[in-house]
């Protein structure tokens, strides 16, 4: 059965998840809810969906280059790019706008073909200058109001998911997913989400 939801979403906003090749996310706020936890002896802790997870390994797997662009210095992120197999993860990002243009040119894309999921002001340059530019339900409103399309999920609790499954279905990989799936008993698509 074909992947029906597609329809669901405007005609822009499906022309414009076709053409990327290149998904940034921020972390904090987007791929978590923005909560920050430490320990007693000052260590770093944060939540990550592991439906989030497994949609940028999907991402991963269909030829869409995945990349974190944080501006907070986290071994914790470090950690959930590698679980992931992520290899373009940039922390203590100081111009996150410079580092996707680094990151695109590196790999030949021009901007239009380059998302940012981000949610609050740090993200905002680089979200205006990609093809695409994408919150979670519950980014600050500056940014929410400025971008190209808001997911319905909150960050951290299945946004980028959303997002992730939004890119499969335009780019018709959805359907070949879940086919994949159907006519294979007992397959996992994913291992470490």
């Amino acid at each position: 059965m074909p992947y029906s939801h597609l329809n669901d979403y405007p005609a822009d906003i499906r022309e414009r998840a076709a053409r990327i090749r290149l998904a940034c996310f921020d972390v904090d706020g987007t791929l978590t809810d923005g909560r920050l936890f430490f320990d007693s002896e000052g260590r770093e802790l944060k939540a990550f969906n592991v439906h989030d997870g497994q949609g940028l390994v999907l991402l991963r797997k269909s030829g869409i280059t995945v990349a974190f662009v944080t501006a907070r210095a986290s071994i914790v992120a470090q950690q959930r790019a590698a679980d992931l197999g992520i290899a373009e993860v940039h922390i203590g990002v100081g111009d996150k706008l410079a580092c996707v243009r680094e990151i695109a040119a590196r790999l030949g894309l021009g901007m239009d073909e380059v998302a940012f999921m981000g949610d609050d002001l740090p993200d905002l340059r680089v979200m205006l200058h990609c093809g695409f530019s994408v919150a979670p339900a519950d980014a600050h409103r500056w940014v929410g109001e400025r971008v190209h399309w808001r997911t319905g999920q909150r960050a951290g609790h299945g946004a980028a998911r959303e997002f992730c499954d939004l890119l499969l279905a335009a780019q018709g990989h959805a359907e070949a997913l879940l086919a994949d799936v159907s006519r294979t008993e007992g397959t996992r698509i994913e291992g470490n989400a």
